[in-house]
């Protein structure tokens, strides 16, 4: 059966609303919907926030929060044009709610208390991991504003294993030891002391998930395979996940 007929899932109904292949057209990673959907369950998104989809990438996502939940979305990524994402806006008609920026996720331009929440989709991993870095973000929420995270995860440290599964390195290479637990995670955010509260939980499927979306691209795209999804096909869920992670200010 064709990798795309399993595309339509019960769980992420908002998702399934979305055309394949318009998300194939803006593929950077894994089904960044099916990850956004799963996250907002643990967030509360009212219409009229104003939200920083941080690493938006082609803008994929923030087209999905501007839909979906009616919030005033800041698309913020360093490597993509903002020209490029601005065009997608305009296309999918959300170029009233959704303004395109190029910025460095660790010199954001925005003034204290700046948002009603800020999420990150298959980012994090890139400039979210340091010990300063939660506290940092959290400056720029409003008070009782919302941080949501997805982000490739590991079910064990790389340094509780000695070393870097090899069908992981041979994709990932150095970059994993950036792929946390979510317990890891979890820890690191409530240490920080920045957020009165914090969630975090791991996918049971989120390898399952991930191998899925990169059969169908890979069948869109009329290629045979790809180097991300022999890494998926070799774990099995043995140690890639996805961890969700949320804190609240107070």
């Amino acid at each position: 059966m064709p990798a795309l007929d399993h595309l339509a899932r019960d769980g992420y109904p908002k998702s399934s609303k979305y055309d394949a292949r318009w998300l194939v057209d803006l593929d950077m990673g894994p089904h960044p919907l099916w990850l956004l959907e799963d996250l907002a369950a643990d967030l509360d998104l009212r219409p009229g926030m104003r939200v920083l989809d941080l690493g938006s990438g082609l803008g994929a996502t923030s087209v999905f929060l501007a839909k979906e939940y009616g919030v005033h979305v800041v698309a913020a990524d360093l490597w993509v044009d903002p020209t490029a994402a601005a065009a997608v806006f305009r296309k999918e008609e959300v170029d009233d709610r959704v303004l395109a920026m190029r910025v460095d996720a660790h010199a954001l331009p925005f003034g204290r208390a700046s948002f009603d929440a800020i999420v990150s989709i298959d980012a994090w991993e890139y400039f979210g991991t340091g010990d300063h870095y939660p506290p940092y973000l959290a400056t720029f929420l409003r008070p009782g504003g919302q941080l949501g995270v997805a982000t490739p995860a590991l079910t064990t440290e790389v340094r509780e294993l000695g070393e870097i599964p090899e069908h992981i390195d041979r994709v990932v290479g150095a970059e994993s030891a950036a792929w946390h637990t979510t317990e890891w995670l979890r820890s690191q955010w409530e240490f920080s002391r920045a957020f009165a509260k914090v969630t975090a939980r791991s996918q049971p499927d989120g390898c399952a998930n991930w191998l899925l979306w990169e059969r169908a691209v890979m069948e869109l795209k009329g290629q045979a395979s790809s180097p991300v999804q022999g890494m998926l096909e070799a774990d099995g869920g043995a140690f890639v996940t996805f961890a969700l992670v949320t804190g609240r200010v107070a």
